[in-house]
């Protein structure tokens, strides 16, 4: 091997790659690990509870082929599965993992882009993570890095050889030194599912830490569902399942009381809690599924209620 393609393979070899996965589309899912797997040391599954002759069958296969599959008997969330997968990427030996969803594929070379800045900004400085800059598969919208800023956050799109600094960064595609976690700690079981990026990434700023974009490194990813707000408006938004808007609305609360989380996240969030609060009940149906899991949800942040959502709202 060549001293150029060394430092390349190197890369590679300290990387455990973790998806999580949730009932996901068999067909999007190989094209995830066909992306990744070139790229790292070892692909790691966590699959939160789904079922399906289909979907086992597809895992005894991933199995036979040297991919590892952990199946929870229960769905325990995003953050529970961010620490499993980091526990036992640790116990392996390896020193870094890249932290992946079952909808987003990398470009051919982000892992190695990823690590070659990642070394270079630690030389630097404390770097809790860095990030690539994703685009939206089905419309091709490149999506920009945020600054959380008062009345409305900084978006930074960056360009062809730039680094971002940046207030955080969406869980998929990130790569997490896991020596980091020494000292930040895991993710926040129990938010289950959104804005565990955001608190994790509050929690690493706090403590010192730096996160940052890496232009050159890029991600086709898809965040919801788009839609047509209604036959008389010509336009398309990113709507959310009923369970979704519970824990988008109840997190954002709990997130408002944590001493880590800028103040200026919870000035600029507000008013956007209560749009999408207002527009959501008024122009999506079904209406009643959604005002209810948004109330809940905002009661349950209110009461400081944490974990899996409660099962009358299922």
């Amino acid at each position: 091997m060549n001293s150029a393609s060394q430092p390349a393979a190197n890369h590679r070899i300290d990387v455990s790659a973790a998806i999580v996965t949730y009932h996901p589309q068999i067909d999007l899912l190989e094209r995830v690990i066909a992306a990744v797997k070139g790229q790292v040391g070892r692909v790691q599954i966590f699959d939160n509870a789904s079922t399906g002759e289909a979907l086992e069958a597809y895992f005894e296969r991933l199995r036979a082929q040297g991919i590892e599959v952990f199946r929870s008997e229960r769905n325990v969330g995003l953050g529970s599965a961010i620490n499993h997968a980091a526990r036992a990427a640790r116990a392996a030996g390896f020193g870094q993992v890249l932290l992946m969803d079952q909808d987003s594929i990398v470009d051919p070379d982000m892992v190695a882009v990823l690590m070659r800045h990642l070394q270079q900004l630690r030389g630097q400085g404390p770097v809790a993570a860095v990030g690539p800059q994703f685009r939206d598969e089905r419309t091709g919208e490149v999506a920009p890095f945020v600054q959380i800023a008062f009345p409305m956050n900084r978006k930074l799109y960056g360009g062809p050889g730039q680094v971002v600094d940046c207030d955080f960064l969406i869980t998929s595609g990130t790569l997490l030194p896991l020596d980091v976690l020494d000292t930040v700690g895991g993710m926040d079981e129990g938010l289950f599912i959104d804005n565990v990026d955001i608190e994790w990434s509050s929690r690493a700023r706090h403590r010192g830490y730096r996160l940052y974009g890496i232009c050159d490194a890029r991600m086709q990813h898809r965040i919801g569902d788009l839609v047509q707000v209604s036959s008389l408006i010509p336009y398309r938004t990113v709507v959310h399942s009923p369970t979704r808007l519970y824990y988008m609305m109840r997190n954002r609360v709990l997130l408002y009381r944590r001493a880590e989380v800028p103040r200026r996240w919870m000035a600029q969030d507000l008013p956007r809690l209560v749009l999408k609060f207002v527009g959501t009940a008024l122009l999506l149906k079904p209406r009643p599924a959604y005002l209810r899991a948004m109330l809940r949800g905002l009661r349950d942040g209110l009461r400081g209620r944490d974990g899996v959502m409660p099962r009358d709202l299922g």
